[in-house]
């Protein structure tokens, strides 16, 4: 996990990068794009991200979730769907969404729910294959695990925040996305945080491998130009 220190490098190498400034990557076409955090991570370090977005062509929104540690199956339906809402009003059309880590497969749950408002789906470093992480994270959500529990009581399933858990963001979550739904999944073989091998469909046209860390794919130039492309390709 060390090695996940070496993310500011992607930072600042982020704004070197022609493609952070619009230049040689697609022009969106004013659809709608949600970002959606990692684990115990806020809209906030994917400011980045959301004005890039705005500033090739799209429109972006926050999750709107708030901090990343609560119940997924909660957070779809108490804030995650109402920006999706949004996103789908405002614009008319279906939106994209894109999720960092655990964002990522709360996106995908999503949009499992509601195929019809979701264009295309991108994950960055996200194990929606199977939980396979760090020890360290595994512990994290333990404690996040019990203040769910302590905080919802019977307003959650007994094992929320498991593998085990039968709510519909897991059941969602194994469905397989329809056709309709683009998917991209960007992952790197140096992921100091999750095993890059349950953040990949196993199909080349979705896989997307970039260098670099866990932390840093939400600053990572390459999964910039990777964005902007894949979002494009969507709108032809």
């Amino acid at each position: 996990m060390w090695q996940e220190a070496l993310f500011g490098v992607e930072v600042l190498l982020l704004r070197a990068t022609p493609a952070y400034y619009g230049m040689g990557v697609p022009r969106g076409d004013g659809s709608g794009v949600v970002v959606i955090p990692g684990f115990l991570g806020t809209d906030l370090y994917l400011m980045e991200m959301y004005a890039w977005l705005r500033r090739i062509g799209y429109h972006a929104y926050f999750s709107g979730i708030g901090l990343n540690a609560e119940c997924p199956n909660l957070l779809i339906k108490r804030r995650l769907n109402d920006t999706i809402d949004q996103a789908c009003g405002e614009t008319g059309r279906p939106v994209h969404v894109i999720g960092h880590s655990l964002g990522g497969i709360i996106a995908r749950s999503a949009a499992a729910q509601r195929p019809n408002d979701i264009a295309s789906v991108i994950t960055m470093g996200s194990p929606f294959r199977g939980t396979v992480v760090h020890s360290r994270v595994l512990r994290a959500a333990e404690i996040v695990r019990d203040r769910i529990l302590n905080t919802h009581g019977p307003g959650v399933l007994p094992d929320c925040y498991t593998g085990r858990c039968t709510c519909n963001f897991l059941d969602s979550l194994r469905r397989d996305l329809p056709d309709s739904i683009r998917q991209t999944a960007i992952y790197t073989k140096s992921d100091g945080v999750v095993d890059w091998q349950y953040c990949i469909t196993d199909d080349p046209a979705r896989d997307v491998e970039v260098p670099g860390t866990h932390i840093g794919l939400a600053f990572n130039p390459s999964v910039y130009d990777t964005i902007a492309r894949r979002l494009a390709a969507r709108a032809q």
